[in-house]
């Protein structure tokens, strides 16, 4: 898929109020090759689509923000519009074994609930972008996961850190309920949110003390596609392009949000200390 640059264009001239020859200088083309990109005759170079979508976050016009607003006005009833961000460029249909094994939750197809969501993971790649997708879970049977002991052993034996208790009837009931299903809602658990549930796993904090503190780092939930099924039920609608302004503005956010986070994290750590139960006592 595409960008819809023509229209990207047609639309950024629109919110600055200015005319072809205007945004053409202003961006340092000739008119005639805006004129061509806007008409669809000729393919952009990544220069001049660098050049028009930084300059338009440069003036505060958040395309991918102003889509999002768009596209969930015009949902049809029992829609629902999801997020992907890429490290590059989806090539061919959506699949669900394109992803890794030790993600949170397996292979699947993984997407997010707010462009300002999907951006955040991809912003430190040269050629990512973000997807638009509308889902339709007419059907389908979904898994829905809260911030409790079960999402975080299950994301602990998805990632590879329960080898030594796999064949627990426990962990094995959990895992089970987690293909049960077509697809996944649950909290993200980026690497920092593992480094935590690692620490459980460890014995080094308890469930409540894990628990607390991956609750202080929210990072939203997360759609997981795990089966051809509810993946027939994704259509890709939009792909937006990220310029390196746009992509550097993320970063500085979700460093920010980290040393919060980081920072919440001790504090819960130190408030429920020696509340819950520890890993050897859950899984004796």
């Amino acid at each position: 898929m595409n960008y819809n640059f023509s229209a990207d264009i047609l639309a950024i001239r629109e919110i600055l109020e200015m005319t072809q020859d205007q945004f053409a200088n202003a961006i340092g083309v000739q008119q005639v090759t805006l004129s061509r990109s806007e008409l669809g005759k000729t393919a952009p170079s990544d220069k001049l689509i660098e050049s028009i979508y930084s300059y338009a976050f440069e003036r505060n016009i958040k395309l991918g923000r102003l889509k999002e607003m768009l596209w969930l006005e015009s949902l049809k009833q029992g829609h629902k519009l999801l997020f992907h961000g890429a490290k590059g460029e989806i090539d061919g249909p959506i699949r669900a074994d394109k992803s890794r094994a030790n993600n949170d939750f397996g292979q699947g197809f993984y997407t997010g609930e707010t462009y300002d969501q999907a951006i955040s993971f991809v912003s430190g790649f040269d050629k990512s972008s973000v997807y638009f997708i509308d889902f339709n879970d007419a059907g389908l049977k979904c898994k829905k996961y809260a911030v409790n002991r079960e999402w975080m052993l299950t994301i602990a034996y998805y990632r590879g850190a329960l080898e030594e208790y796999s064949d627990h009837p426990m962990i094995r009931k959990i895992v089970e309920k987690s293909r049960d299903c077509d697809y996944i809602i649950a909290p993200i658990a980026d690497n920092r949110m593992f480094q935590i549930i690692n620490s459980f796993i460890a014995g080094e904090i308890t469930d409540e003390q894990c628990k607390h503190c991956l609750a202080a780092t929210n990072l939203g939930n997360q759609y997981v596609f795990t089966g051809k099924k509810a993946i027939s039920k994704l259509k890709l609608i939009e792909r937006c392009y990220i310029p390196m302004n746009e992509k550097d503005y993320y970063k500085e956010i979700r460093g920010e949000e980290t040393r919060l986070g980081e920072n919440k994290v001790k504090l819960a750590r130190r408030q429920y200390r020696g509340k819950g139960r520890y890993i050897d006592e859950i899984l004796k």
